[in-house]
């Protein structure tokens, strides 16, 4: 097949299919909305008041927000791995988003508990500031360690060392902000406000260009260090610029909705072997529209598969997102013994 052509049917699949989901998303819940209906209200804002407030109140901002945040999941996933030649680096399975949780959760018992409330910058602030003290201890680790599995062990071990360090603090916590910080750290789209879209379009909206604008340095990058520099590429700048991107994608996702497991591996593999090729000028917004639609379904099937109980998203995640980097992970290894 030719490639252009296969890229093309890509982008055609992932637009229809996000579309389809967006609708079947507003569709589905507890209260049926027929189609038309939709349509016409979310185009006119009429319609019957219940149906209006359903629709604007709370499935939209909801559905926004898993696209939105998949989607930022996705390409920070992408970055990481740009980042360490590797394909198994991920914000969840190298601790990211547990250094992340562990100054959330900080600010969550020390700060609300105290105050009251903060707003949705200061906890972007402390999940960003979370995700670059443990990108910081993966650094330094990626510099005396370069096999895969050992990485991805040492990744593990600072999760879990900011997972202790969290439930440590749960443990002289007061039990209304255990409760809170408990029902955040399962992961979870729902809730969301308008607010709390804008603020997350204003930062993955900004991010998600300029890392699309980088997408020919990227490329050179990938090529290795040797080449980028032959090409004029300040490599250490540009490795700060990387992995801080991809720490403010993840921060943000991590703020909002939680730690979500798996989304920022399993999507890119999906994309760049749909589209059969690692060219960031392709993959980059494919890996954005494939992690908006991948977050979009697993969020309608925790809302709907035990309804009307809720399963938490990184469960929903997890269990479509692990097999496939469990499927990875064979290939590459018959790849390399072929």
């Amino acid at each position: 097949m030719n490639r252009h052509f296969r890229i093309l049917l890509v982008f055609i699949f992932l637009i229809a299919a996000t579309l389809a989901v967006i609708v079947l998303n507003v569709n589905t819940g507890n209260v049926n909305i027929p189609v038309s209906s939709i349509f016409k209200i979310i185009v006119t804002h009429a319609g019957d008041p219940d149906e209006v407030n359903i629709i604007w109140r709370i499935r939209l901002p909801r559905i926004l927000m898993a696209a939105l945040l998949g989607g930022a999941l996705s390409l920070s996933g992408f970055l990481l791995q740009t980042f360490f030649r590797n394909p198994i680096a991920g914000p969840f399975v190298l601790g990211i988003s547990s250094g992340a949780k562990m100054v959330v959760a900080v600010m969550m018992i020390v700060v609300i508990g105290r105050v009251g409330h903060v707003s949705s910058w200061f906890m972007i602030i402390a999940a960003f500031a979370g995700s670059m003290v443990a990108t910081g201890f993966i650094i330094l680790v990626s510099r005396s360690v370069k096999n895969m599995s050992a990485l991805l062990v040492a990744g593990i071990m600072i999760g879990n060392i900011c997972s202790a360090l969290t439930e440590l603090l749960i443990t002289f916590a007061e039990d209304s902000d255990i409760v809170n910080l408990h029902n955040w750290s399962q992961g979870s789209f729902s809730g969301m406000s308008w607010s709390s879209v804008r603020i997350a379009f204003l930062i993955v909206g900004v991010t998600t260009v300029l890392v699309f604008l980088l997408s020919k340095p990227i490329g050179a990058f990938q090529l290795g260090e040797a080449y980028a520099q032959s090409m004029g590429l300040n490599v250490r700048r540009f490795r700060v610029i990387l992995i801080t991107l991809s720490s403010v994608l993840s921060a943000c996702v991590t703020a909002f909705a939680g730690p979500i497991s798996f989304v920022g591996i399993a999507v890119p593999f999906l994309m760049k072997s749909a589209l059969n090729t690692a060219k960031p000028l392709v993959v980059v917004p494919a890996t954005f529209m494939g992690g908006a639609l991948f977050c979009m379904v697993c969020d309608l099937i925790a809302r709907m598969a035990l309804a009307p109980s809720e399963l938490n998203i990184s469960t929903v995640t997890a269990i479509f997102g692990a097999p496939i980097v469990i499927y990875m992970l064979i290939r590459r290894q018959k790849a390399r013994t072929a």
